[in-house]
């Protein structure tokens, strides 16, 4: 289903900065990244295991995390100018909450992009900080198509 229509008012202003910006988009953001990620996670970590037995997780995808791949991918100019850690992390909220309303991308899609980027040991909370970035980095870039130029 789409939900087009809560995003409309940004397609009649469709730029950059009027999407990253949006304190109502980070807000629903928020919740599709914790979500994407913590099945991701949880599929990643079950096809990982030897054994038989599942391996569920809900994770909070930190600050760190989303500033460092919106910078990576390139899309900071989404972002407020002087925009700190927890600024650029809700500009990647925004973005994926706007492609999700837009019903470009469903949260499954998003799910699946993030376990194919997965790899290492999500175990350990170095390691999986830098992979958890690079998974979304390769997110940004796959959504790219969706937002626009300037």
């Amino acid at each position: 289903m789409s939900y087009d229509f809560l995003i409309t008012d940004l397609k009649k202003n469709f730029s950059q900065k009027a999407i990253g910006t949006d304190k109502g988009l980070a807000k629903i953001g928020d919740a599709i990244v914790n979500l994407s990620y913590s099945v991701a996670k949880s599929i990643y970590l079950t096809k990982k295991q030897l054994n038989a037995s599942c391996y569920r997780t809900g994770s909070k995808v930190s600050k760190k995390i989303l500033a460092g791949a919106l910078k990576e991918a390139n899309m900071k100019s989404f972002s407020k100018n002087r925009a700190d850690a927890h600024d650029m992390a809700d500009t990647v909220e925004a973005i994926l909450a706007f492609v999700w309303l837009s019903g470009k991308m469903s949260i499954q899609d998003m799910v699946n992009s993030l376990v194919d980027s997965l790899s290492g040991d999500l175990t350990n909370y170095k390691e999986e900080i830098e992979i958890s970035r690079k998974a979304f980095v390769d997110l940004l870039n796959q959504v790219k198509k969706y937002l626009p130029d300037k």
